[in-house]
């Protein structure tokens, strides 16, 4: 798997902005045509062009598998039928009070980890529309599970403090090996510089030459 080097917007936040699976990517509306095309061929997807609740914070209000996207309760219905039409995925908001699901919610299609803020109703929608099993946990003491873990089907990486017993728990309930890692020079919220899926994957400008060699052996595994 190649791992290669962007930023969006200027910015090496480059999670928050897009949301990826095995077969799309969702990017913002007003993103350049030619860093579309760096994206598309990066992660061997197709493109689906989106805001969600009118914000081009795409990573951050959506989680996604192959068979399913959660997206922030504030979408709006015009946003949501884009988004199925395009995708052909099962949609749906989450029913929570919480909108920044993306940070709360990591999936792959073998299983989901959910924050533990998220009540029983939230999970059992989101298991009914990813089609896999969720497990309600923290990681490294924090309750955005979304932001310190990022997970394609065949590997993961997450927050350098998340502890052995943490990371057995991950690896079970997502059916892939995890490693700790840092992004960006150092900052341990990696699913913010990250965006990863089966085929590839893109980190931060900012990231350092000892983390690109961590991310490199963990997106290859």
């Amino acid at each position: 798997m190649q791992l290669n080097v962007l930023d969006i917007y200027n910015s090496p936040n480059i999670g928050i902005f897009l949301r990826a699976n095995d077969r799309f990517i969702l990017l913002p509306i007003g993103l350049v045509e030619s860093k579309a095309e760096k994206i598309k061929d990066f992660l061997s997807v197709n493109v689906a062009r989106t805001s969600i609740a009118g914000s081009r914070l795409i990573g951050i209000l959506s989680a996604m598998n192959s068979t399913g996207m959660v997206v922030s309760r504030m979408a709006e219905d015009e946003e949501v039928s884009m988004l199925a039409n395009a995708t052909g995925l099962n949609v749906c908001r989450a029913p929570s009070p919480f909108t920044c699901v993306g940070n709360l919610i990591v999936a792959n299609d073998h299983g989901a980890i959910v924050s533990p803020i998220l009540s029983e109703t939230c999970l059992a929608a989101i298991e009914e529309t990813l089609s896999i099993p969720v497990k309600r946990m923290s990681v490294a003491g924090f309750y955005q599970v979304g932001s310190v873990l990022v997970a394609t089907n065949t590997n993961a990486v997450v927050h350098p403090n998340a502890s052995e017993d943490e990371l057995d728990k991950i690896r079970n309930q997502l059916g892939v090996d995890v490693e700790p890692a840092t992004i960006n020079g150092g900052f341990p919220f990696v699913a913010s510089g990250v965006v990863a899926n089966s085929q590839g994957s893109i980190v931060g400008p900012l990231t350092s030459g000892p983390e690109l060699l961590i991310l490199s052996r963990a997106f290859s595994s």
